[in-house]
């Protein structure tokens, strides 16, 4: 998602571990902790401009670097900030490691794939819940953050923790309607999709792409999932084919190899 929820969820978790006295400390490094991962922005390369897209919500938002992300953060962020706020090391990696382990697993809940299973595994995992912006999960959040600053308690930031899992358990239902109405669109239409997939519109989790694959086409429809369900039907495209659609191209040309990455 983008880097301002992603501080405040990190910065969230982290602070409903924190004592009174820990509070600010503990939002203050969850926050830097859990935007820490998106890092990986930064590798890139002169020749190869697609490098960083492959990097990009690789190994640092892998559950298997959590630990060692975290414990990078320590090394950065307990001279500056957990040693002169009275933490122990111990207690700056515990916030940095809750903040750090946020972040795969939120983006992993939008549409773009997170390679959460590196090193055994190279599959994006997408659960398609979330949109990559969404004000009423960042709102909620942010103004848990505020109460807790100002009152140093935990409290605002535990209600704000649950009042987001109850938005994550939301997204999988209306999710799930929206793939149900997308199977009956296909149904209509006599089609037996290969694959089909419902993915949230932008700031929302109400209207949903519904996309699905049949015969060498993509067919793609709106869905609202409110009260009730409405159809927005779409229109169809057909799938790349490479040798078809650019015949021109060399399958052994950079362009080439760069279309199957």
């Amino acid at each position: 998602m983008d880097p301002l929820t992603q501080g405040a969820i990190g910065a969230v978790v982290a602070a409903t571990q924190a004592k009174p006295q820990q509070v600010s400390a503990a939002l203050f490094l969850g926050a830097l902790a859990g935007m820490a991962p998106d890092l990986d922005v930064l590798i890139r390369s002169e020749s190869d401009s697609l490098l960083f897209l492959e990097y990009h919500r690789q190994f640092t938002h892998a559950l298997f670097f959590i630990p060692f992300g975290a414990f990078i953060c320590t090394l950065v962020l307990h001279p500056l900030i957990g040693k002169r706020r009275g933490l122990s090391a111990g207690q700056t990696y515990l916030f940095c490691l809750l903040g750090y382990a946020t972040h795969g697993l939120l983006d992993a809940c939008t549409t773009y794939g997170t390679l959460l299973m590196w090193p055994f595994s190279d599959a994006r995992v997408a659960w398609n819940t979330l949109s990559i912006i969404d004000p009423l999960v960042t709102l909620p959040l942010i103004l848990g953050i505020g109460l807790s600053v100002a009152y140093q308690q935990r409290l605002p930031v535990t209600i704000a923790a649950a009042y987001f899992a109850g938005y994550l358990v939301l997204g999988v239902v209306q999710r799930e309607r929206a793939e149900q109405v997308g199977w009956q669109i296909a149904a209509e239409r006599g089609h037996s999709p290969i694959r089909l997939e419902a993915k949230p519109s932008f700031a929302n989790i109400a209207l949903f792409k519904v996309v699905y694959e049949v015969d060498h086409h993509f067919y793609v429809d709106a869905v609202h999932v409110g009260m009730r369900e409405r159809v927005y039907q779409g229109e169809s495209i057909a799938k790349l084919d490479v040798a078809r659609d650019l015949p021109w191209l060399d399958q052994g040309h950079q362009q080439a190899i760069d279309i199957e990455r």
